[in-house]
């Protein structure tokens, strides 16, 4: 009788286990091929500054990746931002690890975060704004998609969601596809870039 049972159990434990795997490679992740960052040495940020930016931006990604089970919307809002911490940091080590485990189809782990997601949109959206006083191309640039991730962070952040709404009104949606598919609807790309 014992061993009637041992192998029906046998088997759903590793039918069990197959179909945990199957389930954890379950979602869409589009690889990021960034070769150039947009943003060049003059961006008016220290690079100290530019890499803890990206640890936090990817460590906020991965976690929410993880939250959310892997969702289309937690995978699709994952990919601008690590796109974003790459061009900020090109070799900054959470957001390369994030981005090769999800091209691999590797849930990422819970990472601990320096900061709440709260925390997180008040820093981006101050920087934000400092950034929009330089009046400069790529800092604005980069203003206009600091404030924008701001207020998608943390919606209740009443000064982020306005911030936001008045550079959607006046300038459009940022453009995310100049970070995450930049070859693709740029042309020749400056040769003063942060190469990877």
């Amino acid at each position: 009788m014992r061993k009637t049972w041992q192998f029906p159990m046998i088997a759903i434990f590793a039918l069990g286990s197959t179909l945990a795997r199957a389930e954890e490679k379950k979602f869409d992740w589009q690889p990021l091929e960034i070769k150039v960052s947009a943003f060049s040495p003059e961006l008016v940020m220290l690079n100290t500054e530019r890499d803890e930016y990206a640890t936090n931006l990817a460590a906020y990604a991965a976690n929410r990746i993880v939250a959310e089970k892997a969702s289309a919307a937690s995978t699709g809002q994952a990919r601008r931002i690590i796109a974003l911490a790459l061009h900020l940091s090109p070799r900054n080590r959470q957001a390369v690890v994030t981005q090769f485990q999800l091209a691999k189809g590797i849930m990422p782990e819970k990472t601990e975060a320096d900061y709440s997601p709260q925390v997180l949109a008040r820093l981006l959206l101050t920087r934000g704004q400092l950034l929009l006083q330089q009046a400069e191309g790529e800092n604005t640039l980069l203003g206009h998609f600091l404030i924008t991730l701001a207020a998608e962070i943390d919606p209740h952040n009443e000064d982020a969601v306005y911030a936001s709404e008045l550079i959607r009104i006046d300038h459009g949606t940022p453009d995310w596809k100049t970070l995450t598919d930049p070859g693709k609807n740029n042309e020749a790309e400056p040769s003063n870039r942060q190469q990877p």
